[in-house]
């Protein structure tokens, strides 16, 4: 009897929102969560607006002998949605994943100044487009009696502090999100998990112009006072996703370094300095 290699994603079709990033060549979230399954075995439907940013991603799982395609989507509008789960099951037969990772850093202010127009568009982007590719994916997934459902959130969703009110109240909001779809379709055999990344560094941050002595800073805050990247939160998501997985869901995975854990020893930068580097830097998934 041949035994299976464990995280074989072979026969598997997955939905990755957010798969392009930012700068060229560079891997972002969406971008490393994306290769990570192709490389495993899995089909991937490379979901974007920026359609460019994803055919980068496709290239790179091109020439690991990897199977997958673009499709444009965006998934703040529910059309749209239901349009690139319907292009999914054309392209590769059915969906066994949904990895949602679109999400903004948003709008700046306080419950006094924030602009409602943009919070109800942060809303949308961070937390109603969770739902409207849940929506469509699920009726598939019921379809082959399983199915894994992974939201991106942060730890801004974990802990207080943050300098603006929109981002860690979205990302607050997919946690709780996450634990309620986990326990409505658990007896579909549907697991919905969630990530909670802390400040990785990614082509989106980097794009901010970062000095080193931030880096440092961002850092010197997780227990480990290393920095990490998109492979950690793609590996995150690539077992949420495997059938070694199988018996995990409703969980909320930090992938932190032990931020949310608690503090060690104190950090070797002022706390000027990190406040000047959250002001600067608010904390962002995706690209």
């Amino acid at each position: 009897m041949a035994i299976k290699q464990p995280f074989d994603f072979t026969g598997e079709v997955a939905i990755v929102t957010g798969a392009g990033s930012r700068m060229a060549g560079e891997i972002g979230n969406g971008r490393a969560t994306a290769i990570l399954l192709a490389r495993q075995g899995a089909k991937v439907a490379l979901l974007d607006y920026n359609v460019d940013c994803a055919q980068e991603t496709k290239r790179m799982i091109d020439l690991e002998g990897g199977i997958s395609e673009v499709i444009h989507a965006d998934v703040s509008d529910e059309e749209s949605c239901k349009a690139a789960v319907a292009k999914t099951i054309e392209l590769f037969g059915t969906v066994h994943s949904l990895i949602n990772i679109v999400g903004v850093g948003g709008a700046i202010g306080d419950a006094t100044n924030v602009d409602l127009a943009a919070w109800e568009r942060d809303f949308k982007i961070n937390v109603t487009s969770m739902v409207m590719m849940s929506r469509f994916a699920i009726p598939e997934m019921r379809k082959n009696g399983r199915g894994s459902i992974v939201n991106m959130s942060s730890i801004s969703g974990v802990l207080g502090g943050h300098p603006t009110l929109p981002y860690p109240t979205t990302k607050g909001a997919i946690i709780q999100m996450t634990r309620a779809m986990a326990a409505q379709h658990g007896r579909e055999n549907i697991r919905v998990n969630c990530i909670t990344p802390g400040m990785v560094y990614t082509p989106m941050i980097r794009g901010t112009g970062m000095s080193e002595k931030l880096r440092e800073a961002r850092a010197n805050q997780n227990l480990l006072k290393q920095e990490g990247d998109a492979w950690d939160v793609g590996y995150a998501i690539m077992f949420l996703c495997s059938k070694e997985a199988k018996w995990i869901t409703g969980v909320i995975m930090p992938v932190d370094g032990g931020t949310t854990a608690g503090t060690s020893t104190p950090p070797a930068v002022s706390t000027q300095a990190l406040a000047e580097t959250n002001k600067k830097t608010p904390i962002t998934n995706g690209a």
